[in-house]
């Protein structure tokens, strides 16, 4: 094994190659940027900012699985019972109730600050996530500060915010964005132990140093806060890399750096407590579900119709991981050869065993991988900055960056075509940032067959920016045909209004989304079109979403009836889910 080197230098495999001079003012940016630590912070915080906001409160609760965790949080509040989760009446035994403490705190936070109608404003449940994406960006710097300066770690962390998943997971009120931020604290502080001169010390056979108070916590409390949102995810996430590290050293004693024993006493503290709780409130239930139901579902078969063969997260990694994966493509070219690096084994550690057994689980879900993408942006940046990037090193290397325009320019040409799909007129507002994301894409590109490997990286980060504004800021807000239930919602205030009614009762037939409970109440009843009629003729001031399929079977049951609803209006759209049409009536119950 190669002599390490000490982990306050500099990577000596990064020596960085005369830059080119295209690249000389990016290179002069990130000196800048690197001369201190909250110069670097308050520059990924920035851009995180204008990554993850744009559409943040504007989009819609995304069925299916946001709205469930908003509800479930919701009726916490409702009930005041913090312990099980539950949606509408069915127990919710999937996940422990973290993120739903989390949303819990953010919506009493909103509440107190007088946001209206704050128990349905998903911008409140989807703040942890937020945050959590942040947290995951500004804790990548940290996490890669173990493996080389400041330019390594601002590059790294700078890359991964630009991706696609990251801030898709930042705008929903679910697990994946927490979870990720968690994980990247288990792995700067498992880095920490990893490092060569705690490693010297087993040489001479005495016990590794340990790490520093600080570190130690974070990393204990991150592994019991990631139990609490997302059961063992995050156990694997970072136990996989430790077994696979202690092979390839032959030892596992450099983990004593962290103190297991103190360590596993803290998480047993932390997160027993409300296991202890669960078990007793639901007699059990909740395990037996979530572990037998849940998770031995998805690992014995594609569960939720989200079946995907193996090698689905590989495809899906170069549109969920744009702008970082053509990067990431071209670097992959020299890991074999560096992979006794310290920095480059680590990170093929992070990734390889925990990817290989994503594809290996039938059920698929992009988000599963997204706690990795930090281990690909270390070895992009690493690439980076010693040079290995240059495409006259790379086979192949201007034919994969092609990767990055073609995303922006596809979507200039798709998403006005679906505006169409979804509304019946072309979606032309979202043609000009779609432009500019595409030039700059473009332009990227073009300075990367160049050579200027730093200016196309930053130009990637750049048409990121633009294509989540152009995309989310400015076209979604227009898709009507995407706002169903929100608009339902609506409907059924104003019907409420014009029938004098303080309060309604609701009721849908052949339209079931989460969403439309989150946002109409907790009681929405379920049914189908016949007893849909029979329902809104037991009394005044009750509302029925009534699709048009279920319409014959609705108006066939009220036949003969002399106090026939008032249809309000009828709501149009598209069930993203389904993949079909929608033609809701709204039916307000005679006075």
């Amino acid at each position: 094994m190669p002599q390490p080197a000490s982990p306050a230098k500099v990577d000596p495999t990064f020596a960085p190659p005369a830059s080119s001079p295209g690249d000389r003012r990016v290179l002069r940016l990130l000196s800048w940027l690197e001369a201190s630590h909250w110069r670097a912070v308050a520059a990924l915080l920035l851009l995180s900012l204008a990554l993850f906001l744009p559409g943040f409160s504007s989009l819609q609760p995304m069925d299916r699985d946001e709205p469930r965790f908003a509800q479930a949080t919701k009726q916490m509040l409702e009930t005041g019972d913090y312990i099980a989760i539950r949606f509408q009446d069915e127990a919710r035994n999937k996940k422990p109730a973290g993120i739903y403490w989390l949303q819990v705190g953010a919506v009493k936070i909103g509440e107190a600050l007088g946001v209206p109608e704050a128990r349905t404003t998903i911008a409140l449940y989807r703040a942890p996530s937020l945050l959590g994406a942040v947290a995951a960006v500004l804790l990548t710097y940290w996490a890669l500060l173990a493996f080389g300066g400041r330019r390594l770690a601002i590059t790294g962390a700078a890359l991964f915010a630009a991706t696609i998943l990251l801030g898709v997971e930042a705008r929903l009120a679910k697990t994946d964005a927490v979870l990720t931020a968690c994980c990247v604290v288990l792995m700067g502080g498992l880095a920490r132990a990893w490092m060569p001169s705690r490693r010297d010390v087993l040489r001479d056979g005495d016990a590794p140093a340990a790490l520093s108070l600080g570190v130690r916590l974070a990393f204990w409390g991150a592994l019991a806060a990631s139990i609490l949102v997302k059961g063992p995810v995050g156990l694997m996430i970072v136990g996989l890399p430790a077994i696979a590290l202690s092979i390839w050293l032959r030892s596992a004693r450099w983990l004593l750096a962290l103190r297991p024993l103190t360590g596993v006493l803290l998480v047993l503290v932390l997160t027993a407590p409300w296991f202890i709780a669960i078990a007793i409130e639901t007699k059990g239930a909740f395990f037996a579900e979530a572990v037998g139901k849940d998770m031995l579902g998805k690992v014995g078969g594609g569960q939720e119709k989200h079946w995907g063969p193996p090698g689905a997260y590989f495809i899906a990694f170069f549109g969920t991981a744009w702008p970082l994966a053509p990067f990431a493509a071209i670097a992959a070219q020299t890991l074999w050869r560096e992979r006794r690096n310290d920095a480059v084994a680590f990170a093929l550690a992070w990734i390889i065993p925990a990817w290989l057994i994503f594809e290996a689980v039938p059920t698929k879900l992009p988000h599963y991988v997204l706690p990795l993408y930090p281990a690909v942006a270390l070895l992009v940046a690493r690439a980076l900055c010693n040079g290995s990037l240059a495409p006259s090193q790379r086979w192949g290397a201007r034919p994969a960056m092609l990767l990055l325009p073609l995303i922006p320019v596809a979507a200039l040409f798709l998403l006005p075509a679906a505006g169409w799909a979804l509304d019946g007129a072309i979606a032309w507002i979202a043609v000009p940032g779609l432009l500019v994301a595409a030039a700059i894409a473009i332009t990227g590109w073009l300075a990367y067959c160049a050579g200027h490997i730093w200016r196309s990286a930053l130009l990637a980060i750049f048409a990121s920016v633009v294509f989540v504004a152009a995309v989310l800021g400015v076209t979604q807000p227009h898709l009507a045909g995407l706002r169903t239930s929100p608009r339902l919602a609506e409907a059924m205030r104003a019907a409420a209004a014009s029938a004098g009614c303080p309060e309604v009762k609701a009721l849908t037939a052949g339209y079931r989304e989460p969403s439309l409970v989150f946002l109409t109440g907790t009681g929405l009843v379920m049914a189908d079109g016949a007893a849909a009629a029979d329902w809104i003729r037991q009394g005044p001031c009750r509302v029925a979403f009534v699709t048009a399929q279920e319409e014959p079977a609705f108006h066939q049951r009220l036949a003969g009836d002399p106090r026939q609803p008032t249809l309000s209006t009828r709501i149009r759209g598209f069930n993203l889910n389904g993949g079909k049409r929608l033609d809701i009536g709204v039916w307000m119950s005679a006075r």
